[in-house]
């Protein structure tokens, strides 16, 4: 079913609710799923409204046009989306295939709603792999001493395939901050660690030597601060003295791939706001 999914982040006040539901129901239409959030610290609110598409008598750009007026009168910062046009999704990897493959698989049974273009990676290992669910695959190697031929490179093909979102699913190089800027809340990585803990390389073998008995996985927002982006899903998996570092590497891709597929799913359903370096998540 198509929809119309209308976010909202504003000054918390009453009768919010009320205003934007009785817009929406004067020209008829219908809400399939409401969610909101009063944050008494920030003093901010959040809504998510998803409408029939179909219950209205205009379209998007008109609906867009006629709610202008209330989100002025209400200091509304809004956005509105028609899940109609998938976001076009490029996928990033290096070697490991596991959240590549299982995204790669929610995709062709239609469990999540995106159009992939392309995918990218520094390394040719999973060519073949991509190739055969018909889906470009090009090799971007970064040479250490000049990686910004690559990422001019990479830069272009996600430009020359319109593309929205970039998913980083394993890609185990840093994002150059420029690409940060331009797919500002749009570039999406998953880090195989609870983060803020052991960001960078090598995640579970610090938690081996820290020896934590929980290890786990963070989908989060690019910046061009290391590992240090808005935090979109989390999940862990306990562990104990006797797993070493490869058997916690083991546990942890199955972690790993779940918060990805959650978080994109988030994401692509347009219930992810940002406010202030954290999420609210409209689920």
């Amino acid at each position: 079913m198509r929809t119309y999914r209308l976010l909202i982040s504003c000054p918390d006040a009453s009768g919010i609710v009320a205003s934007v539901s009785h817009f929406i129901a004067s020209h008829g239409g219908w809400i399939l799923e409401a969610n909101h959030h009063s944050d008494p610290i920030s003093g901010r609110f959040y809504m998510r409204n998803e409408i029939k598409a179909d219950s209205l008598p205009f379209e998007l750009d008109t609906f867009r046009e006629h709610f202008q007026a209330l989100a002025e009168d209400l200091s509304l910062d809004w956005t509105m989306t028609d899940s109609g046009a998938p976001h076009k999704v490029a996928l990033l990897a290096s070697k490991q295939a596991h959240c590549l493959s299982d995204l790669l698989y929610r995709w062709r049974s239609g469990d999540l709603n995106m159009d992939i273009p392309c995918v990218i990676s520094n390394h040719d290992d999973l060519r073949s792999y991509v190739e055969w669910h018909d889906i470009p695959y090009y090799h971007v190697p970064v040479d250490k001493n000049d990686k910004e031929a690559a990422y001019q490179q990479m830069t272009d093909l996600l430009e020359e395939h319109c593309v929205d979102t970039v998913v980083l699913a394993r890609y185990m190089q840093i994002i150059p901050p420029a690409l940060c800027q331009t797919f500002q809340n749009r570039l999406i990585n998953i880090h195989h660690s609870f983060l803020p803990s052991f960001v960078g390389a090598r995640p579970y073998h610090q938690a081996y030597t820290r020896g934590v008995k929980l290890v786990g996985a963070t989908c989060h927002y690019v910046t061009e601060e290391l590992d240090a982006g808005p935090i979109i899903e989390q999940d862990v998996i306990r562990v104990g003295h006797n797993h070493l570092p490869d058997e916690m590497v083991r546990l942890g891709k199955d972690v790993e791939k779940t918060v990805l597929a959650r978080g994109l799913r988030y994401h692509l359903e347009d219930r992810v706001i940002v406010d202030e370096g954290k999420t609210i998540i409209l689920e």
